[in-house]
């Protein structure tokens, strides 16, 4: 396979913003020691954020609108106009927006979001044929034509039937044949079976060899990684595992993050909150008794790679950087150039067919140099000649060498920015505002439903331009990533013509609607977004986007709530487009996107002018994660989803948030053993509740206290602070919380040996369930005080207090709880000398528990409730 033809596929509700930590419903959980009566949050329910409006609680905290509005083409004299004032209260007026490679589409009206997407894509939902999307996005002549043109339609008209014999278009694959870099390979595999210094010097190697390609991006690097791991593949039985090291904006991803991917790559859970040290120690542990090879692409420094290298020589790490790799010993870069010409030759015949490059070899060999033998070049000069069947090669070559070089760029990276300079200036204003709004896609990972809310088009108009794009070499489709048997890890990016690295098999599906924007091309859309659009603009686009998330979210929520329920009734008011089909469609929509959502909260919370829409997304993805997932199963990203709610709070100085964020983050430290750091948390929400006079958020970080030393069983320290929190529900006459916390006393009390104030408890406790009517609890606080009068030596009256239970269970109708408590009074009887009477609660036990196959385990009411 080429390495352009390695990754250049061509496609066949009301209530206002929550004020509390997102998931205050369903991803706080249970504090320590069985703190399961507590919510998972200082503040119960969080409720839902509006469906199509960006709320402002507290004045306006967002530069984007009051209501966020399909945007056209910023460029255009109405969206300059309506832009003038800045973004507070801009409304952009919808331009023309051209699909790529179709008519354009129009769009027009000043409605917002939902009223576009109801309009729209109601035209979606009526027809089964997608109109522009299904067109041959590279061979319309509409590609570099304005849009407005002849080739316009105007709302719901139908869609233009396709032209009878359209002209030929290559169809790349995964895993075709590799042009070209048989000297680097052959370079590479020697350097495998070279001795390293320790082999030279005697001794065993105690780690993983480490091979290094490195280029420029755009220079096939991955490409050239991935065809050597295909090749590597069957000498390591448990599979390539690919994680990509820098995010779509050329930051490092944290090892933290790298190593929770490679780890899960082998459904291997990972604890929330742990630290690079403890998750990088873990990914070695795996590998120690795995032979994997690692592909870790697109490294900034030794850094990212050394801590997970593994300690095993059977492994094989086969990283991709622009440089070397200084600090990890015995590594050779394998340093890329420009392919050689016939290797590039090949290449481009892919695009535009043997007889173009026949009838004219000298400037197939011209348009070569000029595209400085790098592949991602030489696949958008192909893509531009494949969309032009009439143009010759040479007249691509005669383009490319008029156009002004451009100093800005190092020499290296100055042919790629030329010929991209050409494609880019080739395509129709509304287009290409589409494809520079595309930086902005969270991870480089860009779907219909991105697009077309940052270029503020339809989702068919999106769909169809993304498919041109792909056609292009500008995009590449996130399907086309591994094969059969890789493990897919961190989400890669690569470069145009780079393979790509992320994925598990069998997601090609999937991922079918998914697109990466190439990462040596990031950077050239960053510099025209900052050259063409207003800052004002830009925004509003990045706030259109947010928003069409957030609803995204909230329906794949929804889709899970029962029939009538509210969420499902809101669900039935959302446009077609956005609404999920079922619970299964939904899930598998969160588990592929759920890279960019994560990518999106954070780029959100570090944007800092739109904190306010960050916190609707991230409580909408907390909500559908613990939906899906389950919040066990989901904890190391609702771990980080908190922790990105703590620093809004913080930032914004919303003490309330900040508490509830805070008692989520214990919650989960404390689940996974960090006990003291989880009381850190827990005293830290309570300093917030106090200053934001929360007395929910104060007695549950009171209690939280509690449970954490009960954890560390500090059973004095234990007790104080279920004490005060107790005196603050009593102050508020909470009786449901008095009950529980008297248990828990009770608990810490039998624990250290206090049986008098343990009893005492316990019977206030039984006390506060009875006048709650708690039938089953109040006979659970009676069966505790009997254990304690039992540990105290008070057999007899133990005896007794059993028996009540037993009769209070029975008054309740559970039958579980009622056996159990038998079998207790058994065993006391046991113990006072009455082996007849014990039999007999045994064998009525037994025949209450005929049915149900298990015995009820009575338990603390610490744990119980």
């Amino acid at each position: 396979m080429t390495e352009a033809e390695s990754t250049t596929p061509v496609a066949a509700d009301a209530d206002g913003p929550s004020d509390t930590s997102p998931g205050a419903d369903s991803a706080g959980g249970d504090g320590p020691a069985g703190r399961s009566g507590m919510e998972g949050t200082a503040r119960g329910n969080v409720p839902e954020a509006p469906g199509d409006a960006l709320a402002h609680p507290g004045g306006a905290e967002d530069p984007a609108p009051d209501r966020v509005t399909q945007g056209g083409c910023p460029g255009g004299p109405a969206a300059r106009e309506a832009n003038a004032a800045g973004a507070d209260g801009a409304v952009a007026s919808r331009g023309d927006v051209e699909s790529v490679g179709g008519p354009a589409v129009r769009a027009t009206g000043t409605g917002t979001d939902a009223e576009t997407d109801a309009g729209t894509d109601a035209e979606e939902s009526r027809s089964a044929d997608p109109g522009p999307a299904g067109a041959s996005p590279a061979a319309s002549p509409g590609l570099t034509e304005a849009a407005g043109g002849p080739g316009a339609e105007s709302p719901g008209a139908a869609p233009p039937q396709r032209p009878a014999a359209a002209p030929r278009r290559p169809r790349f694959v995964s895993h075709g044949p590799f042009y070209g870099r048989e000297r680097e390979l052959k370079a590479l595999r020697a350097d495998i079976e070279r001795a390293g210094l320790n082999t030279i010097s005697g001794r065993k190697e105690p780690r993983a060899r480490v091979l290094l390609v490195a280029g420029r991006p755009g220079a096939g690097r991955s490409a050239l990684a991935e065809e050597l791991a295909r090749q590597l593949r069957g000498g390591y039985p448990d599979g390539v595992v690919r994680a990509g090291l820098t995010e779509a904006g050329g930051e490092p991803v944290p090892t933290e993050r790298t190593a929770r991917e490679i780890l899960g790559a082998f459904d291997i859970a990972t604890p929330p909150g742990a630290g690079e040290d403890e998750l990088s120690e873990m990914v070695r542990e795996t590998l120690s008794t795995r032979r994997v090879l690692l592909l870790l692409d697109d490294a900034v420094d030794a850094e990212q790679v050394d801590p997970l290298v593994p300690d095993n020589p059977g492994c094989l790490v086969v990283a991709v950087a622009r440089g070397p790799l200084t600090g990890i010993p015995d590594v050779r870069p394998c340093t890329l150039g420009g392919m050689d010409a016939k290797a590039a030759i090949e290449l481009l015949t892919g695009f535009t067919g043997a007889v173009r490059i026949t009838v004219d070899p000298q400037a197939a060999e011209s348009l070569a140099e000029e595209c400085g033998g790098q592949p991602a070049a030489l696949v958008l000069a192909g893509g531009w000649l494949a969309a032009r069947p009439t143009a010759s090669v040479a007249d691509m070559a005669k383009r490319l060498r008029s156009l002004p070089h451009d100093g800005g760029w190092p020499r290296g990276d100055r042919p790629l920015a030329r010929v991209f300079r050409l494609v880019y200036e080739s395509l129709s204003a509304p287009t290409a505002r589409m494809l520079r709004l595309l930086a902005l896609a969270p991870a480089g990972l860009a779907d219909p439903h991105t697009a077309s809310a940052l270029a503020g088009c339809s989702v068919s108009a999106a769909r169809a331009a993304l498919d041109g794009f792909t056609a292009l070499g500008l995009l590449r489709a996130a399907g086309d990533r591994g094969a059969a048997g890789d493990r897919g890890a961190a989400g890669d990016r690569g470069a145009a013509g780079d393979r790509g690295a992320a994925g598990r098999a069998g997601d090609d599906q999937a991922d079918h609607d998914q697109y990466v924007v190439p990462g040596c091309l990031v950077l050239l859309l960053h510099g025209l977004l900052a050259e063409e659009d207003r800052p004002a603009e830009v925004q509003l686009a990045r706030a259109r986007m947010l928003e069409r998330t957030v609803r995204l979210l909230q329906s794949c929520w929804a889709v899970t709530e029962p029939e009538g329920s509210p969420g499902r009734k809101r669900l039935a008011a959302l446009p077609p487009a956005l609404r999920f089909p079922n619970a299964p469609a939904a899930a598998e929509w969160l588990r592929t996107r759920q890279p960019a959502l994560l990518a999106s909260a954070r780029l959100a919370v570090a944007d800092g002018d739109l904190d306010t829409l960050a916190r609707r997304l991230m409580a909408a993805l907390v909500r559908s994660l613990a939906a899906h997932r389950g919040t066990e199963a989901a904890a190391p990203e609702l771990y980080g989803l908190h922790q990105l709610v703590l620093d809004i709070a913080e930032r914004r100085e919303l003490h309330r948030e900040q508490a509830a964020a805070l008692l989520n983050i214990g919650d989960l430290d404390a689940r996974t053993g960090r006990t003291q750091e989880a009381i850190g948390r827990y005293r830290a929400a309570l300093d917030a509740g106090r200053i934001a006079n929360d007395l929910y958020a104060t007695g549950r970080a009171m209690e939280s206290v509690g449970g954490a030393y009960q954890d560390l069983e500090d059973w004095q320290r234990a007790a104080d602070w279920y004490g005060r929190a107790l005196a603050q529900r009593l102050s508020r006459g909470e009786r449901a919380d008095e009950a529980r916390l008297y248990g828990r006393l009770g608990t810490v009390h039998t624990y250290a040996g206090r049986y008098g104030e343990a009893l005492r408890d316990w019977r206030a406790a039984a006390a506060g369930y009875r006048r709650l009517r708690d039938l089953p609890a109040h006979a659970r606080a009676l069966s505790e005080a009997a254990r304690v009068q039992e540990y105290a030596g008070r057999p007899h009256e133990s005896l007794r207090t059993c028996e009540e239970a037993v009769e209070w269970a029975r008054l309740a109708g559970d039958e579980r709880l009622q056996a159990a408590l038998r079998l207790r009074l058994a065993d006391t009887l046991d113990r006072l000398g009455d082996p007849t009477a014990a039999k007999l609660h045994r064998a009525a036990a037994d025949q209450l528990l005929a049915t149900e196959g298990s015995t009820y385990e009575i338990r603390s009411a610490s744990t119980e409730d």
